[in-house]
């Protein structure tokens, strides 16, 4: 039995790595073990995937106090936050809880139901991942919670300028995707450029070597859909990108990653967070 579908394996095969990929793959379970617990009861924030009711795949900053995600079971955890806007109950998702303070990740992926707290997920995937392409960053603190003048939601349809300079500043974004048999989030980092836009409605990124899952690239050989969040760091802007990605493979082994979106979301504070600015990680590759 293994742990992938059909669009992973192929993905798999392609670049040569099935054998370690099965390997790798053995970590991925539905327990929710308790040193996991007790890395998501750490954390401040945790990036949810999911599709709306029209279909359309995003990418979402959900934050909170220290013990808003919490497992509450062997493969329940619970949320103390709203499920986004246009999710539906009983929706599959893809979490992940990312700790840029010591460069640690999980994922988690399965069913949300909304709960009297905010709402629970019923874990059918849980497995960490390793520190690659992942920049420290130190927490510090809360800010005020955003007033409705500096907490604008600015919708559109391509990127403003304003929007294009945050994505080629960034270091880190999440992509959430899915396929027959979920969705999944995870991370992309990388030095600053490394996203790279042709157009205010294009742009693309490398897909530098990881685990050899090919979960993200998988998902994209059986549904292109795709929602990427990018967050200023030191401000609390996120910004919501949807639309439809695909990958181009290289005769050299090189894998690009194109995207095209139909719908981006500004919203300026949407965190509370504040963090340092990012000691790179050393297994980022150079830009050309």
């Amino acid at each position: 039995m293994t742990a992938y579908h059909p669009g992973s394996l192929a993905v798999q095969d392609r670049v040569g790595v099935r054998r370690l990929a099965e390997h790798v793959g053995r970590s991925i379970g539905p327990g929710i073990r308790p040193i996991a617990a007790a890395f998501l009861e750490a954390q401040p924030m945790l990036v949810l995937g999911a599709a709306d009711a029209g279909g359309r795949m995003g990418a979402h900053l959900l934050t909170g106090r220290p013990g808003f995600v919490r497992a509450t079971g062997p493969h329940t955890v619970s949320v103390a936050a709203a499920l986004p806007e246009g999710t539906p109950d009983g929706a599959p998702v893809g979490t992940i809880a990312l700790d840029p303070r010591t460069r640690r990740r999980m994922r988690l992926n399965g069913t949300a139901r909304r709960s009297a707290r905010g709402f629970t997920v019923e874990a059918e995937q849980v497995f960490s991942n390793c520190p690659k392409y992942l920049q420290k960053r130190e927490l510090y603190g809360f800010a005020d919670a955003p007033g409705p003048e500096d907490g604008a939601v600015r919708h559109g349809t391509a990127l403003t300028p304003g929007q294009q300079r945050l994505i080629r500043a960034a270091d880190t974004f999440f992509v959430a995707t899915g396929a027959p048999d979920g969705v999944d989030a995870s991370h992309r980092g990388g030095n600053p450029g490394f996203v790279a836009l042709a157009s205010p409605t294009e742009l693309s990124w490398p897909d530098y070597p990881g685990n050899a899952m090919f979960l993200t690239l998988g998902n994209l050989e059986a549904d292109g859909r795709a929602g990427l969040l990018f967050l200023d760091w030191e401000t609390g802007t996120t910004l919501r990108l949807s639309g439809r990605a695909r990958t181009e493979y290289g005769t050299d082994g090189s894998r690009v990653v194109r995207f095209r979106l139909d719908h981006v979301t500004e919203t300026p504070g949407a965190s509370p967070l504040r963090w340092s600015a990012p000691d790179y990680s050393p297994a980022n590759p150079p830009l050309f």
